[in-house]
């Protein structure tokens, strides 16, 4: 894993950004759910009109910033997971020319390129996923549950059950699709040995 985040170079500026634009996107959203109790109890509670639209403006100003910073982090992670995925195919093409003939007869040209296409595309998404998603969902369930507890912690007792249970069923699926995942990719190579010798055909 050390070698593959190795390649992102120039392209750690991009992830570092994505992280943090998302991290501001989620205090963004989380924040809203407060302003909105803010304006039932301060404002419609009270009939205070004054303290209903400046909360208002307010949640306008933080949805804007939350779109702005969801987009500009989406952005960056375009950027920083195709950049890596660039930087890889180049390692790996480098590294095949430097193949020894009893390297060239362990692994076949299909399996290569399979490596070179289908795996790379694979960590260039997978990449994508950890610094948006990975990022973004942690702190939604630690921002989450702290508001919560403000809230009601009898109520945060409930929900922390619920991210049990989740956890839980997630990593059957997991376990079940990394199974599919590997049948997958032998059918790669074969796919792209087929391929070949009917280019190689025509």
């Amino acid at each position: 894993m050390r070698h593959v985040l190795h390649q992102l170079k120039k392209y750690r500026r991009d992830t570092f950004l994505c992280i943090g634009l998302t991290a501001m996107e989620v205090v963004m959203e989380i924040l809203l759910p407060l302003i909105t109790s803010l304006i039932i109890d301060q404002g419609l509670e009270a009939s205070n009109l004054p303290a209903v639209y400046r909360y208002g403006i307010l949640m306008v100003v933080m949805a804007f910033f939350s779109l702005v910073f969801g987009a500009l982090a989406g952005k960056f992670a375009a950027s920083a997971s195709s950049g890596l995925a660039a930087n890889l195919r180049a390692a790996i093409y480098n590294n095949i020319q430097t193949f020894s003939f009893s390297n060239i007869d362990k692994f076949s040209v299909p399996g290569l390129v399979t490596r070179m296409t289908t795996d790379v595309t694979n960590v260039q998404s997978a990449f994508m996923m950890i610094i948006r998603v990975a990022v973004r969902a942690p702190l939604n369930l630690i921002f989450s549950f702290a508001m919560c507890l403000i809230i009601s912690a009898r109520l945060s007792m409930m929900f922390l059950i619920a991210v049990v249970f989740l956890v839980i069923v997630l990593g059957a699926i997991m376990v079940a699709t990394m199974r599919i995942f590997d049948r997958v990719f032998k059918k790669y190579d074969d796919l792209n040995a087929s391929v070949q010798e009917n280019v190689s055909a025509i």
